[in-house]
């Protein structure tokens, strides 16, 4: 095999992001698309809210934390540029985008306009509204080089005028990094709102809600944020809040009731939220953002997509292994197929070798996956923690498999 060359200088200090991350002690973690390692300022966090929950119970240790969890909102909001009061905690990612649809009133003959390559249960999610209400769904079509084509969505755009723009920032089912700047400013400029699941991106690029021009931010912590799993986001504008968007479903957390016959949502984006609160995980979460600010998303982003950019270069190189992945800019998620295995019982055999990654069956990505002929697909997604040696491990681990294989 050709040597390659070292990757470029981060500005991370590896060696302590590895002594701030335990779980590296046990296996080679190539699963962070799925649910990261997360360092131990995320699990102090949990564990002290734990602690006190046990203490005094759940309502009182809640009660008694009121500045840790303000502390957290505030951690979200500084990693995303965000203004106070404009970020709700919900469960996780999909509640987040669920909660931002049920804020529109969607009617017969209104049109949701989105990519092929948004998330599945958000296409799960346009074609329940698309049954029930009778919402047209119209995905604008791929450009040549892979991704969106983001003029043609543009032009769907103005001619179609949607109730409703969409887009995934990083798929989960290849390396692919969609740009949603000038769709979301096409669209803020004709009034129309436009919501941005960040599940992949939040935590591996740097994100500024602000420059992005989106009317709302879905995301979770549990991946390559690197916080725990049962957590997650939204972000709103603060504008679609000074306009009314409120869920159709409040509780008594986001909104009051004023009299027999009339709400009052709550003044911020709170009213996005329930009452009932894993605030454990809100504070690991907080943690979380607060580690991935400190070490830099540029610096973190840097590390990841390098990292990727080799392991795509490593895996291409064994006879039998296609990586999948295409599109102008790609991010540290890498799919590819490997010859005599389905990539679920790979799965399986490289987690017991001490190997961490993902499959992809086609239910993950039915346009994607229909359109190039693929069913299956393997998942490898590095962190900044990764090293080269764990590449190399994963890498050398497939050609073995290969081999055993080959006829």
């Amino acid at each position: 095999m050709c040597p390659t060359a070292p990757l470029p200088d981060s500005g991370l200090d590896v060696a302590r992001l590895r002594a701030d991350t335990p779980g590296v002690a046990f296996g080679t973690h190539l699963n962070n698309a799925g649910a990261s390692l997360p360092p131990a300022p995320v699990h102090a966090a949990i564990q002290a809210h734990l602690q006190a929950e046990l203490e005094l119970g759940g309502y009182e240790a809640a009660d008694s934390r009121q500045a840790e969890i303000r502390g957290a909102y505030a951690a979200v909001e500084t990693l995303l540029g965000a203004t106070p009061g404009s970020v709700a905690f919900v469960e996780n990612a999909t509640v987040a985008f669920s909660q931002a649809l049920s804020s529109l009133p969607f009617g017969r003959g209104d049109v949701i306009l989105t990519t092929r390559h948004d998330y599945v249960s958000n296409q799960l999610m346009y074609l329940s509204l698309a049954e029930r209400f009778g919402v047209e769904l119209l995905r604008a079509p791929d450009a040549p080089e892979g991704g969106v084509d983001t003029q043609a969505m543009i032009e769907l755009l103005h001619r179609r005028r949607p109730r409703l723009v969409a887009m995934t920032h990083i798929p989960t089912n290849s390396g692919l990094v969609q740009d949603p700047v000038p769709v979301a400013q096409a669209a803020r400029e004709r009034g129309i709102p436009f919501l941005l699941d960040a599940c992949q991106s939040v935590g591996q690029i740097p994100l500024d809600v602000r420059e992005i021009g989106a009317t709302f931010v879905a995301a979770t912590a549990r991946k390559f944020l690197r916080g725990p799993r049962g957590s997650g986001f939204l972000w709103v504008d603060p504008e679609a809040l000074e306009a009314g968007l409120t869920p159709l479903f409040p509780d008594l957390h986001g909104a009051d009731w004023i009299e027999a016959d009339l709400l009052q949502p709550a003044p911020d984006a709170r009213r996005f939220e329930n009452w009932e609160f894993a605030w454990a995980l809100v504070l690991g979460t907080g943690a979380a953002a607060r580690y991935a600010t400190s070490c830099g998303l540029e610096r973190i982003q840097d590390r990841a997509w390098a990292l990727a950019a080799l392991l795509r270069e490593k895996l291409a190189a064994v006879e039998g292994i296609t990586v999948l992945d295409r599109g102008p800019r790609l991010g540290a998620i890498v799919t590819a197929t490997v010859a005599g295995w389905r990539p679920g019982e790979l799965v399986a055999d490289l987690r017991r070798a001490g190997i961490r990654t993902s499959a992809l069956d086609r239910g993950s990505a039915v346009l994607d996956f229909d359109a190039r002929g693929i069913q299956e697909a393997l998942r490898l997604s590095p962190h900044a923690f990764t090293t080269e040696d764990e590449l190399q491990l994963a890498t050398d681990a497939l050609a073995d498999r290969v081999a055993s294989r080959r006829v």
